[in-house]
């Protein structure tokens, strides 16, 4: 029996992302290829050389770390004594990624470690990542932020869409109830 009254349309799924789908996968195969690596150098050198590749890789990592911190601080310092921005980073960022990768278990993660801490290589990767972030901000500039505070959007159960503003009326001088203590 029908009453007359349509069934809702609901839009479809929006499709996953490659990154979405593939990036699980992918991080847990380099997680079984580290342990392997790393069973594999132990069968050949010992534990004992694992372990202290290990304990070097994670002292490593810190100090690079700290080093590249204390040169952010220190750009960052300089400029804002200046008066003005942080020009660029000079590659703390990827350092600092670099040092982190260095820091993990495994010998893959230090070798990728080592290859960003190569200055040539930070600057190559560096005009890479910033090109691409200036085109997908240039791709995006459709719309802003402001935008997405402003505008409201209800669903209805018919699939139909409601677009409306939102508007906050907060009487300024209102006299306030006093709240209860938030202990319970």
């Amino acid at each position: 029996m029908t009453t007359g009254a349509s069934t809702p349309t609901y839009p479809a799924r929006p499709r996953r992302s490659r990154l979405r789908t593939f990036l699980p996968l992918g991080v847990a195969a380099w997680l079984v290829l580290e342990i392997w690596l790393l069973t594999v150098v132990a069968d050949v050198a010992g534990g004992l050389t694992v372990f202290l590749l290990l304990v070097a890789g994670l002292m490593l990592g810190s100090v690079v770390i700290k080093r590249a911190g204390r040169r952010a601080f220190q750009a960052l310092n300089e400029a804002l004594q200046r008066g003005g921005a942080p020009t660029s980073g000079g590659g703390n960022g990827l350092m600092m990624l670099g040092g982190l990768l260095i820091m993990l278990p495994g010998l893959i993660s230090d070798a990728l470690g080592l290859l960003l801490l190569i200055p040539p290589l930070q600057k190559a990767l560096s005009a890479h990542a910033e090109r691409t972030f200036e085109r997908k901000l240039r791709e995006a500039a459709s719309g802003s932020f402001g935008d997405a505070f402003q505008q409201a959007r209800i669903h209805r159960p018919d699939g139909k869409i409601v677009q409306g503003e939102v508007i906050r009326d907060e009487p300024g001088d209102a006299p306030r109830e006093p709240r209860p203590p938030l202990t319970g």
